[in-house]
């Protein structure tokens, strides 16, 4: 009678001590989750991820203004030709050739008459402007006429410029007015080259 008295008392005993550790064990854990989660929110994310932040430039890449842009470009061109005749390069005319070309296609007003051949266009502006037509419109005519079976023909007088383009072809005489006179002027490849030739000191408008 008294052994299994004993052994009752054991038993409970036991029971009271695994009740006890389970309790410990369970605030463990939950103590441990909390340094976890507090751990994790200290963590950077790049480095939960195990990756690295993307890298950031040091150094802007845009010029700050579109002609500062043309200019930098053409510099970046001259002084990586070994052969570049530095006592003729002149960025001044390539600078007011780039003056001309926001005059034109910022100041300028343009009246546009549908011909039956093609797009009659009369350019006026103030007297900056009409500097920068009369400097610009009869050298690109030069250029582009001939191209896509266009005739190309200007008119120059005090007050204005006349431009008129015009084909024999009905999807071309479409084309042109489609382009109308900004994208006419703008038509061809051949301004990058205009604008290297000008900075080297070539007078192109005159040629």
């Amino acid at each position: 009678m008294k052994l299994k008295l004993r052994l009752v008392q054991y038993l409970l005993m036991s029971l009271v001590g695994l009740a006890t550790l389970a309790s410990e064990v369970s605030v463990a854990q939950t103590h441990g989750t909390h340094e976890m989660i507090h751990t994790a929110n200290m963590i950077p994310i790049e480095a939960m991820h195990n990756t690295k932040p993307l890298p950031i430039s040091t150094l802007p890449s845009s010029p700050g203004q579109d002609a500062f842009g043309a200019i930098q470009e053409i510099i970046t061109i001259l002084e990586s030709d070994p052969a570049t005749n530095w006592s003729k390069v002149n960025i001044n005319a390539l600078r007011e050739h780039l003056v001309d070309m926001d005059r034109l296609t910022t100041a300028a007003s343009v009246a546009e008459t549908k011909l039956k051949d093609g797009l009659k266009m009369v350019i006026t502006g103030d007297k900056r402007t009409l500097q920068a037509i009369k400097t610009m419109v009869p050298a690109h005519a030069l250029m582009i006429n001939g191209v896509n079976g266009w005739v190309v023909v200007t008119t120059v007088n005090d007050q204005s410029t006349t431009l008129s383009v015009t084909s024999s072809q009905a999807q071309q005489i479409d084309h042109i007015r489609g382009l109308g006179f900004y994208g006419l002027m703008a038509s061809g490849s051949h301004h990058q080259m205009h604008h290297l030739s000008l900075a080297k000191g070539n007078d192109v408008h005159s040629q």
